[in-house]
């Protein structure tokens, strides 16, 4: 006894609802493979980057491309997959709905939190800073000791770790990205001989150049730029030597200590403000004593 099939209402399905499905698939994989070419052009711009070595790079890459390629692959398949269920007949309506109110209710509840993570993606998008440099956000700073996406810990010179959500992170200023500048002021007395006292900066910056234990440290030979500011009690000269990021500061401290033992030695005043205080005291006049006033 045979097996009567009829066949043409999944002949029918097969070249509709079947067909469609099938390019929703096809979509979706085309979905797919455009997310992961963005990926690698994402991974071609930060590889080739100014201001970052070649670990930094590789840590960014990949967080980067984990998160892009999460996110994209959770949307095209909640897309595809409504879809399909929309073509197999099911009322996609309730769950649309459903999901909009969940979505709006998490939207209301995590939005500090969102902005955070957003704010954290484009951060090591742009490589505005990465874990050792020290930074200053809304008049902290310290060195970047931890990055997420939600937040940028920072620990200051006291030891004190500032946990700073990333979404509150409006003006940011680097201190080590790139290069920095050593900017050092001099205050010397009017008595002085001004083009002596520039000679003797330019002689310490040069002996500071050809050092060979702060050479590497120095980007340019270090420039004196002459007289910026007639003071009250001192005439304020100025030396400043281009170095790499984060070297600064302790450029600053050699040439400070250079700058101060050389002006001992050749008896150059460096005047500081004094401060005189005078206290008065009143004194009570003595009563006069009897006798006097029986006189």
């Amino acid at each position: 006894m045979g097996l009567d099939l009829d066949l043409q209402p999944i002949i029918v399905w097969l070249s509709t609802t079947g067909v469609r499905i099938l390019i929703i698939i096809l979509a979706s994989l085309l979905g797919y493979y455009l997310l992961r070419v963005i990926s690698r052009q994402l991974e071609r711009l930060v590889a080739v980057e100014e201001y970052a070595t070649a670990n930094e790079r590789e840590q960014r890459v990949e967080t980067l491309t984990t998160i892009l390629r999460g996110t994209g692959l959770v949307l095209i398949v909640a897309v595809a997959g409504v879809m399909i269920l929309s073509e197999l007949g099911l009322n996609i309506g309730p769950l649309i709905a459903g999901a909009g109110i969940a979505g709006l209710a998490i939207g209301f509840g995590a939005q500090a939190l969102v902005k955070d993570i957003i704010s954290g993606f484009f951060i090591l998008l742009e490589n505005q800073f990465t874990i050792g440099d020290v930074i200053s956000v809304g008049g902290i700073s310290g060195g970047v000791e931890k990055m997420s996406l939600r937040a940028t810990f920072l620990r200051d010179l006291e030891g004190t770790l500032h946990v700073i959500p990333n979404g509150e992170i409006r003006i940011l200023s680097n201190k080590t990205k790139g290069w920095a500048r050593a900017v050092i002021n001099v205050g010397i007395a009017y008595k002085e001989d001004v083009a002596r006292v520039l000679a003797i900066l330019d002689k310490i910056g040069q002996e500071m150049w050809q050092d060979e234990g702060y050479r590497p440290f120095l980007l340019e030979e270090p420039a004196v730029s002459g007289v910026e500011e007639l003071g009250d009690s001192a005439m304020t000269l100025r030396i400043t030597v281009k170095t790499q990021a984060g070297k600064q500061w302790e450029v600053s401290r050699e040439l400070r200590k250079r700058i101060k033992e050389t002006f001992e030695e050749e008896g150059i005043e460096m005047p500081y403000p004094t401060q005189v205080h005078i206290t008065r005291v009143a004194f009570e006049t003595p009563p006069p004593r009897r006798d006097e006033g029986n006189e």
